[in-house]
């Protein structure tokens, strides 16, 4: 019996993706106060989770095909603490969105988990070759 190589440690970790669906978030109230009521995100505990420390960057991924809000990248932020079934995180809204079409033209992301397995449990990750690309692409998503 083989064992899967984790491919996420902290080494690797360039940024937390969490994902969310228009539906499952109220959009008019989380863009109104500018994504300060949501403070954290429901994730599936795994070796992923015991990773999660404060301060990591965090991208929160909105799924689905809501023409209000197309699927991609609606806020960035930090995680605030560890996670356990909950990631706590403190996000801002990107201005303007990236959205998916847009990442999928990135070199190197097509590959990124949230394009590969859009149906996966929180939280996915890009990893830090992929966060990177991700920035220099979209200047609207460096952290300071």
């Amino acid at each position: 019996m083989s064992r899967r190589r984790r491919v996420l440690t902290e080494e690797t970790l360039g940024a937390w993706l969490v994902k969310a669906a228009p539906a499952g978030l109220s959009m008019t109230e989380v863009m109104s106060t500018g994504f300060a009521t949501v403070t954290s995100r429901c994730v599936r505990p795994s070796y992923r989770t015991a990773l999660v420390r404060a301060g990591q960057p965090v991208l929160l991924w909105l799924s689905g095909r809501d023409p209000d809000h197309p699927a991609g990248i609606h806020a960035h932020g930090r995680t605030t603490g560890p996670a356990s079934d909950e990631m706590p995180v403190q996000l801002e809204p990107v201005d303007p969105v990236v959205t998916r079409q847009q990442v999928l033209a990135v070199p190197g992301l097509a590959g990124a988990e949230v394009l590969r397995m859009p149906a996966g449990s929180n939280p996915s990750f890009l990893d830090v070759e992929q966060y990177l690309a991700l920035q220099q692409a979209f200047r609207q998503l460096v952290q300071p």
